[in-house]
Protein backbone atom coordinates (compact mmCIF):
# COMPACT_ATOMS: atom_id res chain seq x y z
CA UNK A 1 0.00 0.00 0.00
CA UNK A 2 1.30 3.57 -1.24
CA UNK A 3 0.46 6.90 1.00
CA UNK A 4 -0.92 9.10 -1.44
CA UNK A 5 0.86 13.00 -0.76
CA UNK A 6 0.47 16.13 -2.50
CA UNK A 7 2.18 19.82 -2.29
CA UNK A 8 -1.38 20.85 -0.81
CA UNK A 9 -0.72 17.63 2.34
CA UNK A 10 2.89 18.63 2.67
CA UNK A 11 2.18 22.20 3.32
CA UNK A 12 -0.64 21.41 5.37
CA UNK A 13 1.54 19.48 7.74
CA UNK A 14 4.60 22.14 7.70
CA UNK A 15 1.83 24.78 9.10
CA UNK A 16 0.14 22.32 11.47
CA UNK A 17 0.90 18.68 12.07
CA UNK A 18 -2.77 18.55 14.05
CA UNK A 19 -4.70 19.86 11.23
CA UNK A 20 -3.17 17.56 9.01
CA UNK A 21 -4.17 14.54 11.22
CA UNK A 22 -7.49 16.12 11.46
CA UNK A 23 -8.13 16.65 7.40
CA UNK A 24 -6.01 13.40 5.86
CA UNK A 25 -5.93 10.85 8.95
CA UNK A 26 -9.19 11.35 10.80
CA UNK A 27 -11.07 13.10 7.55
CA UNK A 28 -13.22 15.30 9.79
CA UNK A 29 -11.94 18.84 7.62
CA UNK A 30 -11.97 20.23 4.06
CA UNK A 31 -10.30 23.69 2.68
CA UNK A 32 -13.02 26.18 2.71
CA UNK A 33 -13.67 27.47 -0.88
CA UNK A 34 -13.50 30.97 -1.83
CA UNK A 35 -16.03 31.97 -4.95
CA UNK A 36 -16.81 30.33 -8.39
CA UNK A 37 -14.13 28.25 -9.86
CA UNK A 38 -16.02 28.21 -13.36
CA UNK A 39 -13.94 31.53 -14.75
CA UNK A 40 -10.45 30.05 -13.18
CA UNK A 41 -11.17 26.74 -14.76
CA UNK A 42 -12.47 28.56 -18.32
CA UNK A 43 -9.60 30.06 -18.46
CA UNK A 44 -7.00 27.28 -17.71
CA UNK A 45 -9.35 25.39 -20.29
CA UNK A 46 -8.64 27.64 -22.84
CA UNK A 47 -4.71 28.17 -22.46
CA UNK A 48 -4.77 24.17 -22.40
CA UNK A 49 -6.47 24.54 -26.04
CA UNK A 50 -4.33 27.28 -27.51
CA UNK A 51 -0.80 25.27 -26.13
CA UNK A 52 -2.21 22.01 -27.16
CA UNK A 53 -3.79 22.24 -29.84
CA UNK A 54 -1.76 24.77 -31.96
CA UNK A 55 -0.28 23.28 -34.91
CA UNK A 56 2.95 24.81 -34.55
CA UNK A 57 3.44 24.97 -38.42
CA UNK A 58 4.07 28.82 -37.76
CA UNK A 59 6.21 30.47 -35.59
CA UNK A 60 3.14 32.02 -33.09
CA UNK A 61 -0.52 31.87 -33.45
CA UNK A 62 -2.74 35.12 -34.04
CA UNK A 63 -4.87 36.46 -31.10
CA UNK A 64 -7.84 35.24 -33.09
CA UNK A 65 -6.55 31.73 -32.15
CA UNK A 66 -6.36 32.13 -28.65
CA UNK A 67 -9.94 33.73 -28.80
CA UNK A 68 -11.05 30.52 -30.75
CA UNK A 69 -9.84 28.48 -27.49
CA UNK A 70 -11.79 30.98 -25.55
CA UNK A 71 -14.92 30.21 -27.42
CA UNK A 72 -14.51 26.67 -27.10
CA UNK A 73 -13.73 26.78 -22.70
CA UNK A 74 -17.01 29.60 -21.63
CA UNK A 75 -20.07 27.14 -21.78
CA UNK A 76 -20.51 27.20 -18.09
CA UNK A 77 -19.63 30.91 -17.57
CA UNK A 78 -22.35 33.76 -17.60
CA UNK A 79 -21.88 36.80 -20.39
CA UNK A 80 -20.03 38.87 -17.56
CA UNK A 81 -17.67 36.32 -16.61
CA UNK A 82 -17.23 35.63 -20.61
CA UNK A 83 -16.06 39.53 -21.08
CA UNK A 84 -14.40 39.41 -17.97
CA UNK A 85 -12.57 36.11 -19.11
CA UNK A 86 -11.95 37.56 -22.42
CA UNK A 87 -10.31 40.70 -21.32
CA UNK A 88 -7.60 38.22 -18.73
CA UNK A 89 -6.97 36.38 -21.57
CA UNK A 90 -6.14 39.15 -23.97
CA UNK A 91 -3.82 40.35 -21.77
CA UNK A 92 -2.45 37.34 -21.36
CA UNK A 93 -2.08 36.82 -25.35
CA UNK A 94 -0.15 40.37 -25.35
CA UNK A 95 2.40 40.40 -22.26
CA UNK A 96 3.38 36.22 -22.56
CA UNK A 97 2.94 35.19 -26.60
CA UNK A 98 2.81 38.71 -28.78
CA UNK A 99 6.36 39.38 -27.86
CA UNK A 100 8.03 36.35 -28.74
CA UNK A 101 9.60 35.29 -32.03
CA UNK A 102 8.41 31.53 -32.00
CA UNK A 103 5.81 30.22 -29.25
CA UNK A 104 7.67 27.23 -28.41
CA UNK A 105 5.40 24.00 -28.12
CA UNK A 106 5.39 22.71 -24.31
CA UNK A 107 6.18 19.11 -23.29
CA UNK A 108 2.87 18.42 -21.22
CA UNK A 109 -0.13 20.75 -20.65
CA UNK A 110 -2.52 19.97 -17.87
CA UNK A 111 -0.67 16.95 -17.40
CA UNK A 112 -0.86 14.83 -13.78
CA UNK A 113 2.59 13.17 -12.57
CA UNK A 114 3.54 11.19 -10.39
CA UNK A 115 6.80 9.72 -8.78
CA UNK A 116 7.54 7.51 -5.74
CA UNK A 117 9.99 7.71 -2.86
CA UNK A 118 10.51 5.68 0.55
CA UNK A 119 11.13 6.89 4.10
CA UNK A 120 11.15 4.20 7.38
CA UNK A 121 9.79 1.91 4.98
CA UNK A 122 6.67 3.38 3.70
CA UNK A 123 6.24 3.95 -0.08
CA UNK A 124 5.07 7.72 -1.37
CA UNK A 125 3.42 8.45 -4.53
CA UNK A 126 4.29 12.28 -4.96
CA UNK A 127 1.03 13.45 -7.08
CA UNK A 128 1.32 16.39 -8.59
CA UNK A 129 -0.63 18.25 -11.83
CA UNK A 130 0.76 21.18 -13.61
CA UNK A 131 -0.29 23.85 -16.20
CA UNK A 132 1.93 23.60 -18.36
CA UNK A 133 6.03 22.11 -18.82
CA UNK A 134 8.58 23.49 -20.59
CA UNK A 135 11.53 22.58 -22.54
CA UNK A 136 13.81 25.85 -22.08
CA UNK A 137 17.35 25.93 -23.65
CA UNK A 138 17.38 22.90 -22.14
CA UNK A 139 16.31 23.47 -18.84
CA UNK A 140 12.73 22.49 -17.73
CA UNK A 141 10.32 24.85 -16.60
CA UNK A 142 7.27 24.46 -14.91
CA UNK A 143 4.30 27.19 -15.62
CA UNK A 144 1.67 27.54 -13.44
CA UNK A 145 -1.63 30.00 -13.59
CA UNK A 146 -2.89 32.28 -11.13
CA UNK A 147 -6.44 33.50 -11.29
CA UNK A 148 -6.26 34.94 -7.73
CA UNK A 149 -6.33 39.12 -8.19
CA UNK A 150 -3.88 39.55 -5.72
CA UNK A 151 0.02 38.48 -7.47
CA UNK A 152 1.83 37.39 -4.31
CA UNK A 153 3.76 34.27 -3.69
CA UNK A 154 1.70 31.61 -1.92
CA UNK A 155 2.68 29.87 1.09
CA UNK A 156 2.86 26.31 -0.57
CA UNK A 157 5.58 27.58 -3.07
CA UNK A 158 8.75 26.32 -1.61
CA UNK A 159 7.17 22.20 -1.11
CA UNK A 160 6.06 22.98 -4.19
CA UNK A 161 9.06 23.45 -5.88
CA UNK A 162 10.68 20.39 -4.04
CA UNK A 163 8.19 18.25 -4.88
CA UNK A 164 8.12 19.10 -8.47
CA UNK A 165 11.46 18.30 -8.55
CA UNK A 166 11.98 14.81 -7.24
CA UNK A 167 8.75 13.83 -9.39
CA UNK A 168 10.01 15.58 -12.72
CA UNK A 169 13.80 13.93 -12.07
CA UNK A 170 11.90 10.55 -12.03
CA UNK A 171 10.23 11.01 -15.08
CA UNK A 172 12.08 13.34 -16.99
CA UNK A 173 15.71 12.02 -15.46
CA UNK A 174 15.94 15.52 -15.51
CA UNK A 175 15.67 18.17 -12.39
CA UNK A 176 12.80 20.99 -12.65
CA UNK A 177 15.14 24.59 -13.44
CA UNK A 178 12.55 27.15 -12.74
CA UNK A 179 8.95 27.46 -11.39
CA UNK A 180 6.90 30.46 -13.13
CA UNK A 181 3.99 31.88 -11.74
CA UNK A 182 1.68 33.77 -14.14
CA UNK A 183 -0.88 35.67 -12.48
CA UNK A 184 -3.58 35.81 -15.15
CA UNK A 185 -5.46 39.00 -13.56
CA UNK A 186 -2.60 41.32 -12.59
CA UNK A 187 -0.34 40.42 -16.08
CA UNK A 188 2.37 39.65 -14.39
CA UNK A 189 5.01 36.87 -13.79
CA UNK A 190 7.28 35.32 -10.67
CA UNK A 191 9.90 32.77 -11.24
CA UNK A 192 11.58 30.44 -8.91
CA UNK A 193 14.84 28.84 -9.24
CA UNK A 194 14.42 25.35 -7.94
CA UNK A 195 17.46 24.28 -6.00
CA UNK A 196 18.71 20.92 -3.91
CA UNK A 197 17.57 22.83 -0.96
CA UNK A 198 13.68 22.79 -2.26
CA UNK A 199 14.42 18.58 -2.81
CA UNK A 200 15.87 18.85 0.66
CA UNK A 201 13.03 20.11 2.61
CA UNK A 202 10.60 18.21 0.93
CA UNK A 203 12.49 15.26 1.51
CA UNK A 204 12.67 16.41 5.67
CA UNK A 205 9.15 16.92 5.55
CA UNK A 206 8.13 13.59 4.18
CA UNK A 207 10.83 11.73 6.63
CA UNK A 208 9.14 13.61 9.25
CA UNK A 209 5.67 12.82 8.56
CA UNK A 210 6.93 9.23 7.97
CA UNK A 211 7.83 8.70 10.91
CA UNK A 212 4.44 10.06 12.69
CA UNK A 213 3.12 7.58 10.55
CA UNK A 214 5.06 4.69 12.13
CA UNK A 215 5.06 5.20 15.58
CA UNK A 216 1.13 6.38 15.58
CA UNK A 217 3.19 9.65 17.59
CA UNK A 218 0.90 12.67 18.65
CA UNK A 219 -0.12 15.32 15.76
CA UNK A 220 0.42 18.55 17.74
CA UNK A 221 -0.65 21.59 16.93
CA UNK A 222 1.89 24.42 15.69
CA UNK A 223 -0.04 28.11 15.72
CA UNK A 224 1.03 30.78 13.31
CA UNK A 225 -1.18 33.43 10.84
CA UNK A 226 -2.62 30.40 8.70
CA UNK A 227 -4.62 30.04 12.23
CA UNK A 228 -6.62 32.56 11.13
CA UNK A 229 -8.01 30.15 8.07
CA UNK A 230 -7.93 26.86 9.55
CA UNK A 231 -11.15 25.06 9.68
CA UNK A 232 -10.30 23.32 12.63
CA UNK A 233 -10.04 26.00 15.37
CA UNK A 234 -13.31 24.97 17.39
CA UNK A 235 -11.51 21.80 17.92
CA UNK A 236 -8.06 22.99 18.52
CA UNK A 237 -6.67 23.87 22.27
CA UNK A 238 -3.89 25.60 21.03
CA UNK A 239 -6.27 28.47 19.97
CA UNK A 240 -9.47 27.78 22.15
CA UNK A 241 -9.84 27.68 25.65
CA UNK A 242 -12.14 25.30 25.86
CA UNK A 243 -12.61 23.20 22.82
CA UNK A 244 -15.06 21.29 21.12
CA UNK A 245 -14.62 17.74 20.76
CA UNK A 246 -13.84 15.76 17.64
CA UNK A 247 -17.04 15.06 15.72
CA UNK A 248 -18.31 11.35 16.32
CA UNK A 249 -18.05 10.42 12.50
CA UNK A 250 -14.52 10.99 11.78
CA UNK A 251 -12.52 8.14 11.25
CA UNK A 252 -9.77 6.79 14.25
CA UNK A 253 -6.23 7.39 14.22
CA UNK A 254 -4.80 3.88 12.74
CA UNK A 255 -3.07 1.80 14.78
CA UNK A 256 -0.80 0.66 11.99
CA UNK A 257 0.00 3.54 10.01
CA UNK A 258 0.42 1.66 6.68
CA UNK A 259 0.69 -1.70 4.92
CA UNK A 260 5.30 -1.22 4.53
CA UNK A 261 6.15 -0.96 1.12
CA UNK A 262 8.18 -4.12 -0.06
Amino acid sequence: MTYSLSATKLVTYKQCPQAYSFRYERGISAPGAFGSPDLGNALHLALAFAYRDWHYNEHKPGWDWFEACWSRSISKLSEAQIQDGRTILQRYYHDFVAPLDVMPRPLGVESKISAKIQFENIEFALNGRYDRLDHVNGDLELIDYKTTKNASTPDSVDVQLGLYYLALQQVYHQSLKRLTLIFLRAGESLSFEVTEAHQEQVQQLISGLALRLRNDSEWEPSTGEYCKRCTDQKHCGAVCAEPEPLPEDGRKLRQVQLALAV
